[in-house]
Order: C-alpha cells, then structure tokens, then sequence
C-alpha cells in the first residue's frame, strides 16, 4: 500500500519562462553589483562563470555546496576581496532573487498536493536547488500556497549530494518515516527523478508537463533505458487510485 507521495520541485510543482529567469537576474546581478559597488556589467562574467565553474566541479558529480561557496567562487572569479558582512549580502542577494520575483505553480499542484495530503498520504520534496537554496526555496513554497502540505522537504544544497543519488533519496525517507515501497515519487527528469527513486525501491511516476520552463537539468548519457511505473501529463491522473496502488496509470 503506497502511503506517501513525494515530488521533485522544478517543473513539476513550480516553474519559471524565460521572461521570469531574466527578471530574476536583473535583480540579483543589480543588487549584487550595488553591494560590492560596481555596475552589473563589471561582474556579471563571473557570475556566469560561477554556474559553469560549479557544474565542473559538483554538480556533474551529483554533488552539491551551500550557497556560500557559490558566492565564494563568484569573488574568487571576480578578483574582489569582500569582508565577512559584504559575503553575508551577497549571498543574500544571490539567494533572494526568485522570493522577489516568484516562480509559478504548476497548473493544479497546489490542489493536487493538498487533496493528497487530505487523503492521509505523506507528502514529501527533493530539489537540486542550484542558484536558489533551500532556505530561500521554503519561503517560495510558503508564499506560494504549498508548503502546508508537505511534510519533509530535502535540498541538495544543504544534503550536499543531487538527485538521483541514493543518499538525498534516504534522507526523504528518513524524514518522511515511510518505507521506500511504499513511497512514489513524481518528478519531470527521467534520469534523475524516475531512475532515482526506482533505485532505491520507489514507485517512479514520470510526469511529462504540457509546458516546460527553463528549470530543466542538463541532460547525462547514462545509457540506461528506464521505464517509470506510471507516465502522467497532468498531476490530477495522480488522484487516480489505480496510479497510487499498483503504480500503472
């Protein structure tokens, strides 16, 4: 008997277009550059240069830091020397720019999280968080209506491994205390999301979004051939009984 459902973040609970992303940089890079005293133009190559930087050397390991080493890196690249104070508002800004400017909800998720929760199920999350942390990711959720019905919430920054390795999933069912055949978990990534959670005994429901954001991962030559348990293009098919109880949609 499945007795909880948990759910990767990006495009599939909230999601962002590309009009979206490029506010949420004006802000952060605006404010970044405000806080060291230059202009946007002056730091925005290190910047970019900090995603490639820590895609070579953590996330295409599936491995993760906290933000702060992010903005570490940033300085390092940028060649400025900042004070404990000035790395504390920098990262504040890096963090903060999508709880300025929010992502949008996935059409229903909110409804659909919620009546799962209403109908006894634990209700779990595991993110690869990228620019925006965990900390910054649970008042996203909280202004956005969902946080309420989730019961543990895992981020890869804080774990310090990405999905789909086993450790991130362990911690979700640590968390949620529910064994891991009686967990299904939804996510739009069949690498990370589907093979992830089957790996580890979960029920793997790929979910195929009408409309994809930019929140998508790179993609990996795994040369796997990985077959999810359901396929869902809209998360109410999860609100149907014979998804949750034998995994077939």
């Amino acid at each position: 008997m499945i007795k909880a459902v948990a759910f990767d973040l990006w495009e599939t609970l909230i999601t962002e277009t590309p009009q979206l992303l490029r506010a949420q940089e004006k802000i952060r890079l605006e404010n970044m550059a405000r806080i060291v005293g230059t202009t946007r133009d002056h730091i925005e190559p290190a910047y970019r240069q900090v995603w490639h930087h820590c895609q070579d050397l953590y996330w295409s390991r599936d491995e993760d830091i906290p933000c702060r080493r992010q903005i570490e890196h940033f300085l390092e690249l940028a060649g400025i020397d900042a004070g404990d104070a000035t790395v504390e508002a920098l990262e504040h800004a890096y963090a903060m720019a999508a709880v300025e400017m929010l992502p949008a909800v996935v059409e229903d998720a909110d409804a659909v999280v919620a009546a799962l929760k209403d109908r006894g199920y634990r209700i779990g999350l595991i993110s690869n968080t990228g620019r925006t942390p965990g900390y910054a990711l649970r008042l996203i959720l909280e202004r956005l209506g969902l946080a309420s019905s989730i019961d543990a919430m895992v981020f890869s920054n804080e774990h310090g491994a990405c999905k789909p390795q086993a450790s991130i999933f362990e911690a979700l069912r640590t968390a949620l205390g529910v064994p891991y055949g009686e967990t299904v978990f939804v996510g739009d990534n069949l690498y990370v999301d589907v093979h992830g959670a089957q790996r580890c005994g979960m029920l793997g429901v790929h979910f195929i979004p009408p409309q994809r954001g930019t929140a998508i991962a790179p993609p990996v030559d795994h040369g796997l051939e990985i077959v999810p348990d359901a396929t869902i293009t809209h998360l109410r098919q999860l609100l149907k009984e014979t998804i949750l109880s034998v995994g077939t949609g």
